[in-house]
């Protein structure tokens, strides 16, 4: 999606006049409320239930990588949905099992970093596997520094952005590590302010907004909204999350940082489907989920959003293998 760099400075200017004029409360007003915007269908679901998967888009397909199902934690499959034909197939599946992994598609090629191996985000590892959707081939490439599941990564200035996660030892990081495929190497950036996983991690408007997530020892949920600088490796406080989760899914989506599901409430997934405006620098809310989920992914493909997997329960139970499509007019 090209950015439009005059939102990103409308976008700067409100940020900073907010800092200035309540430096300890920026963005803490209520989401607008815009509930009755957009609209939520199905498409064809996906040949199997699964949760805890990594979902990217490439050439008009999405693909549904890893996860979990009933009999196997760390599943090879990578399953490919052509939204011309409304149809799935699978294709050559990973050379190695993973769970709570992070993919992102850059230059024609699907890079699938760090997850875990093991029940209870156990055995972090510290892969890196290229996809090539013409050969329909993996290869390995520069492990992560450090081993890391339930990290998020984005595409930003032709560079892979792996950031946070759940590490050795099941405690979570503030590691950000950055990947040059044309060097095939990984280099450390600026750490997030505070350690969490299971966040969101979206670029829009030449910057990294990583949002939500949860805390390590409580597995508390927070609100959360770091952005990232590249142009001078910081971060910044953003206007928080309206509803403190994690095991969300977030993707950019006309101009607005779309923020899905996540886990839990009341012993409950959440529905709630909030967006944040790159251009105002506020947070709205828009038509839930009929059912919340969580452990799912997010990914634009011409005017739609598109979901896949996850599960309807808190925990491991209830996953599902249905493809959602969120759509505003």
């Amino acid at each position: 999606m090209k950015i439009n760099s005059h939102a990103s400075i409308s976008w700067a200017i409100l940020f900073l006049l907010a800092l200035n004029s309540c430096p300890t409360d920026v963005g803490r007003q209520s989401a607008e409320n815009v509930s009755a915007r957009g609209a939520w269908s199905t498409l064809a679901p996906m040949p199997v239930q699964i949760g805890e998967v990594t979902v990217t888009a490439n050439g008009g397909k999405i693909y549904v990588i890893g996860g979990t199902t009933g009999d196997v934690v760390d599943q090879k499959l990578n399953q490919e949905y052509d939204v011309a034909t409304n149809s799935w197939r699978n294709r050559a599946p990973l050379p190695r099992g993973m769970t709570h992994a992070a993919a992102t598609a850059l230059n024609g090629k699907i890079y699938v970093v760090g997850a875990f191996t093991a029940n209870g985000h156990g055995n972090a590892v510290n892969w890196v596997y290229e996809y090539d959707p013409v050969t329909d081939s993996w290869r390995e490439r520069a492990p992560l520094k450090s081993p890391r599941g339930s990290l998020g990564v984005t595409v930003l200035n032709g560079k892979i952005h792996a950031i946070g996660g759940r590490g050795v030892d099941k405690i979570t990081v503030t590691t950000h590590e950055v990947y040059d495929p044309a060097s095939d190497r990984w280099s450390e950036l600026a750490p997030l302010p505070k350690a969490r996983d299971h966040l969101g991690v979206v670029a829009g408007d030449g910057f990294i907004h990583v949002i939500g997530g949860r805390l390590d020892a409580s597995s508390q949920n927070v609100d959360l909204h770091d952005v990232y600088n590249p142009a001078s490796n910081s971060w910044q406080a953003g206007p928080p999350l309206p509803t403190a989760r994690s095991g969300i899914a977030g993707a950019l989506y006309q101009g607005k940082i779309f923020v899905a599901g996540g886990e839990c409430r009341d012993m409950r997934t959440y529905p709630e489907m909030e967006g944040f405006d790159l251009t105002t620098g506020r947070w709205a809310s828009y038509t839930p989920m009929i059912k919340g989920r969580h452990g799912f992914g997010g990914v634009v493909v011409g005017r739609n959003l598109y979901y896949a997997g996850g599960a309807v329960e808190c925990g491991g139970g209830g996953r599902t293998n249905e493809l959602l499509v969120f759509n505003l007019s």
